[in-house]
């Protein structure tokens, strides 16, 4: 595996934990089995959306917009559905991993800028 995707994939995981985890304590949530659960969930989904996305921009010519569009879906449905199935305090799961999906996207489009 190429060294510059294994790095991708490590700070691109290590950011969405740390803001999708911010999240979850910036909404009010307290319940240690919920924050494991957000964790577990990002561990599950990030390295897949991460490896798809980084598969069709170097080796296809995909718009690169309908490729991130599915894969974000993805990965709020995927926790969605964690979320909702075995959380404690998600009234809205679905909505909360939406949230939570574009808080981590565009926390990290802007360092990507900087």
């Amino acid at each position: 595996m190429n060294n510059e995707l294994l790095v991708a994939l490590a700070i691109s995981l290590s950011l969405t934990l740390v803001f999708e985890a911010g999240f979850f304590l910036i909404t009010g949530k307290r319940k240690k089995k919920d924050l494991l659960l957000v964790i577990m969930v990002n561990v599950l989904t990030n390295p897949v959306v991460v490896l798809l996305y980084w598969l069709a921009h170097f080796y296809t010519n995909w718009n690169m917009i309908l490729v991130l569009i599915p894969l974000e879906l993805f990965a709020v449905l995927t926790e969605g559905f964690y979320y909702n199935k075995y959380g404690l305090n998600f009234k809205r799961p679905f909505l909360f991993s939406l949230a939570a999906n574009a808080f981590s996207f565009t926390a990290g489009m802007l360092i990507q800028l900087i």
